[in-house]
């Protein structure tokens, strides 16, 4: 006799289940897709007038607004950072350990020495308001367009 447990499988752990009709007590078995599966794919209009009334769903049921086709210009005095709120939109920036060390350390100052338990993508976020609203502003003169001229 083995006394190895036998544990279920990832299809019976993360099947899909379906009320059983109170006339058949017998469980029906559903098809789980398995790994990989691939989602049905909705078509999406090529004209772009349609985009912003295409009924777009985002998961969790609520509805996702349209994707902006046209860039958003704004005011000098209107740049500010997004804050805390979900963001769909990711970059991948690359930086040195003593720049990853060196936004580390501001977070936890910012923490420590101020009160403000945030995360190190806000503080990004953040700085980034801050210089183009100065490029904006200023120009040629902006502390960005100073830094990137240096050698």
């Amino acid at each position: 006799m083995s006394r190895r447990t036998t544990l279920p499988g990832a299809a019976e752990l993360f099947r899909t289940t379906s009320a059983v009709p109170e006339a058949d007590s017998r469980p029906t078995p559903v098809p789980h897709p398995g790994v990989g599966a691939v989602p049905p794919v909705r078509e999406i209009s090529a004209d772009p007038a349609d985009h912003g009334n295409a009924d777009r769903s985002a998961p969790g049921g609520g509805a996702r607004p349209a994707v902006r086709t046209t860039r958003r210009i704004r005011a000098v005095g209107d740049r500010a950072p997004s804050g805390r709120e979900r963001h769909e939109e990711k970059i991948t920036v690359y930086c040195s350990p003593d720049e990853l060390l060196d936004l580390e350390s501001a977070r936890l100052n910012l923490r420590a020495e101020h009160g403000l338990a945030i995360d190190r993508g806000r503080i990004v976020r953040e700085a980034l308001a801050v210089v183009l609203a100065d490029l904006e502003a200023k120009g040629d003169a902006s502390i960005l367009v100073r830094r990137l001229r240096e050698p």
